[in-house]
């Protein structure tokens, strides 16, 4: 949403991760908006199958990991009001792990059904 606020098509309130978005420096967190138990970070990655070869894995996440935090991989992502990664592929393994079980608990508690 970062590029529509900055062109004042819409009207940013307050942003769901935990600290500022650079490219919205004004913007408040929603913890600062009153909400202090709030917080969501979108996020996007890459996988693989389970017994792709470590050796695989590893030149992949370099070569991956180089472009996301090249300078122009950080330009790209700073305009849109994002923060490239390039984190381990064990560090986004835990994430995905955690994420599952956090909103996999949400999921239970509120009954929600697939329809």
């Amino acid at each position: 949403m970062a590029p529509h606020i900055l062109e004042g098509r819409v009207r940013g309130l307050a942003v769901t991760a935990t600290k500022r978005v650079a490219a919205l420096p004004d913007l408040p967190t929603l913890r600062e908006a009153g909400l202090p138990n709030y917080s969501y970070a979108g996020w996007v990655g890459i996988a693989a199958p389970a017994d792709t070869p470590r050796p695989v894995v590893a030149k992949a996440w370099t070569a991956i990991s180089q472009v996301l935090l090249s300078d122009e991989g950080r330009e790209f992502f700073a305009k849109v009001g994002a923060e490239p990664g390039g984190e381990t592929p064990e560090a986004f393994d835990a994430l995905v792990r955690a994420e599952y079980e956090k909103w996999g608990r949400v999921v239970r508690e509120a009954g929600i059904k697939a329809e």
